[in-house]
């Protein structure tokens, strides 16, 4: 009676548990190489296809989501929405897809990196989100070492830049927590876009690999305009025998992140679950 009675609370506890998300601001004085004031993110305009964009961002910050307690793993992604450095993607490629790893059992930070056309700024802000996330691993009860990021289209270009450029110091160190790492765990890159841009549709020049490069995720559509980043890099990754799993499927298109109505987007879920619990497991 006892143990059904721990079960039943168990599932009403999930039931009722809701989304809960905080704000946090990643440079605590001026952003390294903003030119422009610290401003609110500004949201643009609709374009009725229900998805939110924001436009601009000059402060760059995490949103926090916290899974319910009763299925916290203790591990983390920091979740990089696309759009073509230009703009985030917010909801489509951001915050629905940090319910999905509550979900699971992750705590999720969506980043707001710098656009428009910030290249060196995201990386900026990536890096400095992967250290900040580390460095209060024990207020989010979370494992400093199960740390990874997770990137759609342009953001899956940042969270690659991520992963291999984490020995590159971008920035001038804005405090204590900039003496940690920026290595993340663990790489998952949905549709990434970029990662080709070497002669001949090779290896973007700027993505050094080592043998420290985190373990990579890629899911990837045959008809996307972009298919050929997923392709080289994974073919990269195997050259250098570092650990990579590529999928791809026949359609798909590209920027449909967990939305029904597309094959692709009820496929690379389910794949990339399987792929998350054998990773955190392994380490």
């Amino acid at each position: 009676m006892k143990k059904l009675l721990t079960i039943i609370l168990a599932m009403f506890s999930l039931s009722t548990f809701s989304q809960k998300s905080d704000l946090i601001y990643l440079w605590p004085g001026k952003v390294p190489g903003e030119i422009k004031e610290k401003q609110p993110a500004v949201t643009a305009a609709s374009e009725n296809d229900n998805i939110i964009r924001l436009s601009e961002v000059t402060n760059p910050a995490i949103e926090v989501f916290l899974p319910n307690p009763v299925t916290k793993n203790g591990s983390a992604v920091i979740i990089c929405p696309g759009g073509g450095y230009h703009i985030l993607a917010y909801d489509l490629e951001g915050t629905e897809i940090a319910a999905w790893l509550n979900k699971l059992g992750f705590t999720a930070f969506v980043l707001q990196y710098r656009i428009p056309d910030k290249k060196e700024g995201a990386l900026q802000d990536v890096q400095r989100a992967i250290r900040l996330v580390k460095g209060n691993s024990k207020k989010w009860n979370i494992d400093p070492e199960k740390i990874g990021v997770m990137g759609f289209s342009a953001g899956g270009s940042l969270s690659a830049r991520a992963s291999t450029l984490f020995s590159k110091k971008t920035y001038s160190p804005a405090d204590k927590t900039d003496s940690l790492s920026s290595r993340p765990a663990f790489t998952m890159l949905i549709y990434p876009a970029y990662l080709d841009l070497g002669p001949n549709l090779t290896l973007t020049p700027e993505l050094v690999l080592s043998k420290e490069v985190p373990p990579v995720f890629i899911f990837q559509t045959a008809d996307d305009p972009y298919g050929n980043s997923a392709l080289v890099f994974a073919g990269a990754l195997r050259n250098e025998k570092l650990n990579v799993e590529l999928h791809m499927v026949a359609t798909g298109g590209h920027g449909y992140g967990l939305r029904q109505g597309k094959a692709a987007a009820e496929t690379w879920p389910i794949m990339a679950e399987h792929w998350l619990k054998n990773i955190i497991k392994a380490q």
